[in-house]
């Protein structure tokens, strides 16, 4: 479970770590990872929110994948610098992967976001 202070909550944070100006997409056959810099004093801590469309699955899947995601991310929340937000997309493959494949995926999608948040490229 991610701490409250570390979650996106309403559809204006989602909206804006999606699709903020300041802001990195990279995406793989299950995860699209968006990041942005909302915060730009970077006081507040990073936040993380989850989507699980229904083009995953069923409730029972869409909630395993969105679990199996927030316990892949709790450990990599300290390589998020302060004031970013993430946005994680499921994409439909996610509902047959396993907890490890979501990790890695997870893992190496974030770290290219940053990277490319880091060079102030464009999306």
């Amino acid at each position: 479970m991610l701490a409250a202070r570390h979650r996106l909550r309403d559809a204006a944070q989602f909206r804006a770590a999606g699709r903020g100006p300041r802001g990195t997409r990279t995406g793989g056959r299950l995860l699209v990872v968006s990041l942005a810099s909302t915060d730009p004093t970077g006081v507040r801590s990073p936040r993380v929110g989850f989507v699980v469309s229904k083009a995953v699955g069923g409730a029972v899947v869409r909630n395993l994948v969105a679990r199996r995601l927030r316990a892949a991310t709790a450990p990599l929340l300290a390589g998020i610098p302060a004031g970013v937000d993430v946005v994680v997309r499921a994409q439909p493959a996610a509902a047959t992967a396993s907890y490890a494949e979501l990790a890695a995926e997870l893992g190496s999608s974030l770290a290219r976001s940053l990277r490319g948040l880091r060079a102030g490229g464009p999306r």
